[in-house]
């Protein structure tokens, strides 16, 4: 299920137990309903597909996301910020570490293995070697992909370009 914050702002992809134990509790309310329906000994709901919070929860802003490899790829297409091949992805320090570069999304980008080796502990320019797309927080409809990548059609709506 899509998660909206009251403002309607897609933050969250969670199960049916989560999404029901939600709408029971009032906290939150159905904006679409899927296929189906709950059913319970006295209750039947409407099988949510995009549910939202009734009330405001603060989410973390750009950049404040926990970094993870999926999500770098995700935010790269998943391919090669170098020569743009889609297999055998690793992560690459545009800056490396031992040279003071950070692991922040700033500094991460997508890379092929070879790109990796060809690259090695060099800055950029010693390399010849510069990203595609300077590397930057990702849009936050990112982490909904990589919790859920199959996209229902539902949601499209609400995760905006994207989707």
């Amino acid at each position: 299920m899509l998660v909206l914050n009251a403002t309607y702002e897609p933050i969250h992809v969670c199960g049916v137990r989560r999404a029901t134990v939600l709408l029971l509790k009032e906290k939150a309310e159905v904006i679409e309903a899927g296929l189906g329906e709950l059913r319970a000994e006295r209750t039947a709901l409407a099988r949510p597909a995009v549910i939202r919070l009734r009330t405001y929860a603060p989410v973390p802003r750009h950049g404040r996301r926990r970094l993870t490899r999926r999500a770098v790829f995700a935010r790269d297409d998943w391919s090669c910020q170098y020569c743009g091949s889609r297999g055998d992805l690793t992560v690459d320090h545009v800056i490396p570490r031992s040279k003071g570069g950070s692991s922040e999304w700033e500094n991460i980008v997508a890379c092929c293995a070879p790109c990796n080796r060809r690259k090695a502990d060099r800055l950029p320019h010693q390399a010849r070697m510069f990203p595609r797309r300077s590397p930057r927080p990702p849009h936050p409809s990112v982490f909904i992909q990589v919790a859920c990548p199959r996209v229902p059609d539902s949601w499209h709506a609400w995760l905006g370009q994207a989707a």
